[in-house]
């Protein structure tokens, strides 16, 4: 029997009940299709923080190397720590060093939840840039708390980075719809955005089949209110990422249903997967976080390591959830029952 290893990281507020109920799923889903699952835990967070001023132990990415994925809960508690310190200190530093330059967001609306908007169907694919861009951390601060203290953040753009990423988005669209869209802000960005356009009519070349459509991020957001049905796979750099699959998650029916895949394309080292509500202070320990992003992470983790029957029977198990009016709308089923309603869909 196939053993995948998974590295879990919990992390902080509601990230150790959604990682519970992911893994219940998971787990199901593994018994069902004849794998297994073995895992283990560890306490890196902003508690751990606390205890230890690291986010994680000097050796943790040596720890996390071996494993075949890693699945996290949460990072995050700005009344104590932070967010640029939990954030540089655990979730970047994990993207980077093992090369997880693929971020997948995928933003539908499951059976029965109603979304703020008309539409009544939509299957957006967002691919942001992980690991470069605006998020690069090059920059610097000098003449602190002086009047002529100086802040310099610096977006770094190189070719290998922005050619692989929309190279990934190309070949998603040709396996989709053929669509896809490249977001940037070219007309002010007058050097890193006019690169990656440049970058993408020159890929685009390889990949006829596949319709390319150029929008600068104010129009994108526009057209992902007023027009999401006409999207298909959304490329984007690390902040616009950032902020379209923010939005994406909003019209999906809220943050309770975005799911995340930090993706390492090549399999050199580990990716990982994590649910993107954040870790939720105000609802924690109240066993009324909505687990299904985190469920839908974990059938995303499947998917990459090639369990694609056990990922597909995760996701119909939750659309089936859904479509009896469970867990469609915040506070409405407590945790449990909507981890217990999808294990029970997974039986049926």
């Amino acid at each position: 029997m196939k053993t995948y290893r998974l590295a879990l990281i919990p992390g902080d507020g509601i990230g150790s009940e959604v990682t519970d109920a992911a893994m219940m799923v998971t787990e199901a889903a593994a018994s069902r299709f004849g794998f297994a699952l073995a895992t283990e835990s560890f306490p890196w967070s902003c508690e751990y923080y606390l205890q230890t001023g690291v986010m994680m132990p000097e050796d943790g990415i040596e720890t996390l190397r071996d494993f075949d994925a890693i699945f996290l809960g949460a990072v995050g508690w700005p009344a104590t720590v932070p967010d640029s310190v939990s954030l540089h200190g655990l979730l970047l530093p994990i993207r980077k060093a093992f090369n997880q330059y693929a971020n997948i967001r995928p933003h539908r609306l499951l059976k029965s939840v109603e979304g703020p908007l008309k539409a009544d169907s939509f299957d957006i694919l967002c691919i942001r840039e992980n690991t470069e861009g605006e998020y690069s951390g090059a920059g610097g601060r000098v003449h602190r708390g002086n009047d002529n203290e100086v802040a310099v953040e610096t977006a770094v753009f190189t070719r290998a980075g922005v050619e692989r990423i929309l190279r990934y988005g190309f070949e998603q669209a040709k396996a989709r719809r053929k669509h896809l869209t490249s977001v940037t802000k070219s007309n002010a960005q007058k050097y890193s955005m006019v690169f990656w356009d440049e970058v993408t009519n020159e890929l685009a070349a390889e990949y006829p089949d596949v319709t390319v459509s150029h929008m600068h991020i104010d129009a994108m957001a526009a057209k992902m209110v007023m027009a999401p049905h006409d999207l298909d796979v959304v490329v984007a750099s690390n902040l616009f990422g950032d902020i379209l699959t923010d939005l994406g998650a909003a019209i999906q029916g809220g943050l309770g249903f975005a799911a995340s895949a930090n993706i390492n394309p090549d399999r050199s080292a580990p990716s990982m997967f994590e649910p993107v509500h954040g870790s939720a202070p105000d609802i924690a320990s109240k066993n009324i976080a909505n687990p299904i992003a985190a469920i839908w992470s974990g059938a995303q983790m499947l998917e990459h390591l090639g369990e694609t029957e056990a990922a597909a029977a995760v996701l119909v198990a939750i659309e089936a959830v859904t479509a009896q009016g469970i867990g469609i709308r915040p506070g409405l089923n407590t945790t449990d029952q909507i981890t217990a309603a999808v294990l029970a869909a997974m039986e049926a």
